[in-house]
């Protein structure tokens, strides 16, 4: 049966990406394409019913030319550990359930494995999507690759339905001169979106949220980072050779711990607390034992999510610049923030890691590990900081993920209101931090903390919407 419904998929999928109008129809504006559901229904008939009311359609299609080969692309797709690593902002969890095949000659050819997977947006306010599902992997007769996903919920007799079943959706890969790969990407599920927090609806309607753009945009510009780790030609006065990879390894596990920390998941090891803090701010606690990855002890996490009347751009590069830091780092105590280091990792100038050291005298034993990253659909602003005697020893050759990290930072997403290039409209910015309360892991919660990393906060919000020269009243405030 399992095996039925992957050939079917497939070839729906090769359909939904290929096809033009009436199926996909161009925007007035010619800057997107707009999914016609009743040309679906149509023209494929063994379209199973929504599962209830609740339950709408969201579909998309988007296409870009990466910098991998498609054997290295298919290989990431099929290995669920490589897949959720680059995909680490859009996958907050994602395990193979089974192997049905692991395919043929050597290759993926073939395979076909069944998976559960949670989806996020990087915001305390959007739930994940939970979806299980078979994966099929298959070469074409042209040598084109693709990979399905085709939601297995139909099996599952008697149980109440997941959030999000996913139809038919994945990638073809073509491949392209000179170790490039065309990828062209379809999204489509049935999906409850009544969780959604209003302030987010927009962007969650337009399918950028969780949609086939944000796929690819994050695929290209993970692409870009994982060439510019591997290349020999480091500019001078970057931190150079052997370093590079360590740095860029270190900076990736500081992002994901970062994610985990930030979405509305329940997957990861934290654990919400209720209490009479402030409503628009999200708690989690966990203990933190036998990983040499964190520091030992009870960690707190606090997230919020606010509007900001300011194009994400502009919001990118004021937080990611360190001459501006000082505006809106408490830590910083108003001093200078310095780069010490540098490595550029994609075309855009924003996407890169950083050495931070700040002139404040209190702080000359600690570095901050900064990564920014942005592309269409999407910026990052992360940090932690890090002690200088760890960093040394690692940039001399030792396991970087010895280094205790507590990441903090910022995730900027368009607003929904101004969804081209051209980065108008607002800006819907999470801020979430990650504290050590106590180094001991049968320490009792310190509520005092709790008040701690709630002031911080929103003590970083009004400095950010001070800095931006934002309105108070109209900043900062859900719609």
């Amino acid at each position: 049966m399992i095996i039925e419904i992957a050939v079917a998929a497939m070839e729906e999928l090769i359909r939904m990406a290929q096809m033009g109008e009436p199926l996909w129809m161009t925007s007035l504006d010619g800057n997107t394409t707009v999914f016609n559901e009743d040309e679906y229904i149509r023209t494929f008939p063994r379209v199973a019913p929504k599962p209830n009311n609740h339950f709408k359609c969201e579909a998309s299609r988007e296409s870009a030319v990466v910098v991998m080969n498609h054997s290295n692309l298919v290989e990431i797709l099929m290995d669920v550990n490589q897949w959720s690593t680059v995909f680490s902002g859009i996958v907050s969890r994602a395990m193979t359930l089974e192997v049905l095949s692991t395919g043929v000659d050597g290759n993926y050819n073939g395979a076909l494995q069944v998976m559960t997977a949670e989806f996020q947006v990087p915001s305390p306010l959007v739930p994940t999507r939970e979806s299980y599902y078979v994966r099929y992997c298959k070469q074409h007769a042209d040598g084109t690759w693709a990979v399905v996903d085709d939601s297995l919920d139909t099996l599952r007799l008697n149980l109440a339905p997941r959030s999000c079943q996913r139809r038919p959706s994945g990638c073809l890969i073509q491949e392209m001169p000179n170790g490039y790969s065309k990828v062209t990407w379809v999204e489509h599920v049935d999906v409850d979106e009544r969780g959604v927090h209003n302030l987010y609806k927009q962007l969650v309607n337009s399918s950028n949220a969780f949609g086939a753009r944000r796929w690819v945009a994050t695929l290209d510009r993970q692409c870009e980072r994982l060439a510019s780790s591997l290349t020999s030609n480091i500019p001078t006065g970057d931190v150079g050779g052997k370093n590079n990879f360590v740095l860029l390894k270190l900076a990736e596990r500081m992002v994901i711990s970062f994610y985990a920390g930030v979405s509305a998941s329940t997957t990861h090891t934290w654990t919400t607390l209720s209490g009479t803090w402030a409503d628009d701010v999200r708690v989690m606690t966990r203990n933190s034992v036998d990983d040499p990855g964190r520091p030992p002890g009870i960690v707190l996490s606090a997230a919020t999510s606010f509007w900001l009347p300011v194009p994400p751009k502009r919001v990118f590069e004021f937080l990611r610049d360190e001459n501006s830091r000082n505006k809106w780092d408490i830590f910083s105590n108003g001093g200078i923030v310095q780069e010490m280091a540098h490595i550029a990792n994609g075309r855009d100038t924003g996407n890169c890691v950083s050495l931070l050291r700040s002139a404040n005298s209190s702080q000359s034993n600690m570095l901050i590990l900064q990564e920014s990253c942005t592309d269409k659909t999407a910026s990052f602003v992360i940090y932690a900081p890090v002690d200088i005697v760890a960093m040394n020893v690692v940039l001399i050759g030792s396991d970087p993920d010895y280094v205790a990290l507590l990441p903090s930072g910022f995730a900027i997403l368009p607003d929904g209101g101004g969804m081209g290039d051209s980065g108008s409209g607002g800006s819907l910015l999470t801020v979430s931090f990650q504290i050590l309360d106590d180094s001991a892991p049968t320490a009792k919660l310190s509520l005092g903390s709790v008040a701690t990393v709630n002031n911080l906060i929103a003590c970083t919000v009004e400095r950010i919407k001070a800095a931006l020269s934002c309105d108070t009243n109209n900043c900062c405030q859900k719609k």
